[in-house]
Formats: C-alpha cells, structure tokens, sequence
C-alpha cells in the first residue's frame, strides 16, 4: 500500500488514464485526477470515493500547470508520482497525412498534445521536488510503439512528439536522481480505447491485431498495471527505461 502518497495522474479521464486512477487508488494511493475535461475528470474521480480529487486542467499551458501543482500539494499534499497520460493525435480514419501533406498547425498540435504537456509537467515536478524532497518520487511518461517505429497509422507529428517524450524521460532521470526521483516511460502499442476507434477505421484495427504476436491488442488495465509497478518500492532501481507495452508486437 501506498499510505496514502499522492499521484497526479495527467489525461486522467482518458481510457489509460481511467484504469491508472482506478489502480492506484485500490494501490492506496491519492489520486490527483487532471484532464481538460473537467466533467470527466469529476467522473473518474467521483468513481474512486474517498478524499480524490478533481482538476480541470490544459497541461499545455504553463500557468494552467503551475497552477495545478499549486492546487494539489494545497488540497492533497506534496505530489510523489507523477504520471503523464496526456497526449492524443488529431488524425481520423480519413486523415492520416504523410510529411509532405502534413500543415503546421497539426505538426503543432502534436508538439502541444504530447511532448509540451510532459515537458511542463515534468519541470514542475522537479521543481517541487528538488525544493521538498519526498521519499520514493516517482515520475512515469507516456510514450508509444510509434516513437519506435516509422510509418504507423497515428502520424509524424505523434511518433516524433512521443519520440521526444523519451529523450525528455531520459534526462529526468539522470537530473532527478540527486532528488531521489526515478523516471521511467511506458510505451503502448494499440490500446483498446475511444481514442484507438475514433482515429482508426475497423479494418485498420483488425490490421493491428494480427501484427501483434498475441492477436489482440492490449487493455487500458495492463497499461495502468505497468504504471503501478513504476510507481511502486519494488522499482526503485529501475530508471531511464522505457518499458514496451506490446503483446510483442515491436518485434514486427
């Protein structure tokens, strides 16, 4: 059990984000649930009872970040994990460009969505942190199979922006270390969320599937599970890794 630390869990109202807030508050955790629907956040957090809370936040603005973690250690007390599910794609089944097509503005938006949203989550932990040290700090960034792999059906703009959620992990864990805080990432492959079907068509889906070795793609309770264990005394030594998520399906 976790007596009773606190995690912030970012893009909390999300299908990851959702199984991640359920975990670790059966973990014994006090769960911080921020997303930019506040609606839905007041959901997630409702669902789980007891003292979490709710926040509406936009994670790619600065001051709406500052502002959280003011809120949070305020209301909840000092943050120890933090867990960036933060992050989406703006493609739908009928838009998937290639480089050559691709706007700015979307290049942008992928920038915002994935790669912002973890850099100003991050920098704001570490300065909590590095002011107030807590035991066993923990910091777990959502990457993807894409960031591994060219070509893939969610896009350059996201592969590339959760590419870079990597390369910021890694050096979160080499400047967080002095503080006692290990940062690791997770990357999932296909996850059977809202967000897999409303930006894939059925065929692309069933595509995915017989790519992975399992045939089958992966659930948001596996996903929150390797979250769980990042966060947890028993991977204290583990840090600067990205843990693949895949049913194996980075092999192909």
């Amino acid at each position: 059990m976790a007596g009773g630390r606190v995690a912030l869990v970012t893009g909390a109202a999300g299908g990851i984000g959702r199984a991640t807030c359920a975990r670790l508050a059966a973990d014994g955790w006090l769960v911080a649930v921020a997303d930019l629907n506040g609606d839905a956040a007041n959901s997630v957090a409702a669902g789980l009872g007891g003292k979490h809370r709710s926040y509406r936040a936009d994670v790619r603005d600065e001051a709406a970040v500052i502002g959280l973690f003011a809120a949070v250690d305020a209301e909840l007390g000092a943050v120890t994990a933090l867990v960036c599910h933060a992050g989406g794609t703006p493609y739908t089944p009928e838009y998937h460009p290639r480089i050559a097509e691709l706007s700015l503005d979307d290049w942008l938006s992928g920038e915002a969505l994935n790669s912002r949203t973890a850099f100003l989550c991050v920098r704001e932990f570490l300065r909590h942190r590095s002011r107030s040290p807590v035991a066993d700090a923990r910091i777990v960034l959502t990457a993807s199979q894409a960031a591994h792999q060219g070509g893939g059906p969610a896009g350059v703009a996201y592969g590339a922006f959760k590419a870079a959620v990597i390369g910021l992990m890694k050096h979160a864990a080499i400047e967080g270390a002095r503080f006692g805080i290990t940062c690791n990432a997770i990357a999932p492959g296909a996850v059977d969320t809202t967000a897999l079907s409303t930006t894939n068509a059925p065929p692309a889906i069933e595509a995915m599937k017989q790519r992975v070795p399992v045939r089958r793609i992966g659930t948001p309770e596996e996903m929150a599970a390797t979250v769980a264990f990042l966060v947890s005394p028993g991977a204290s030594y583990i840090n600067g890794a990205t843990i693949d998520v895949n049913g194996g399906g980075l092999m192909r």
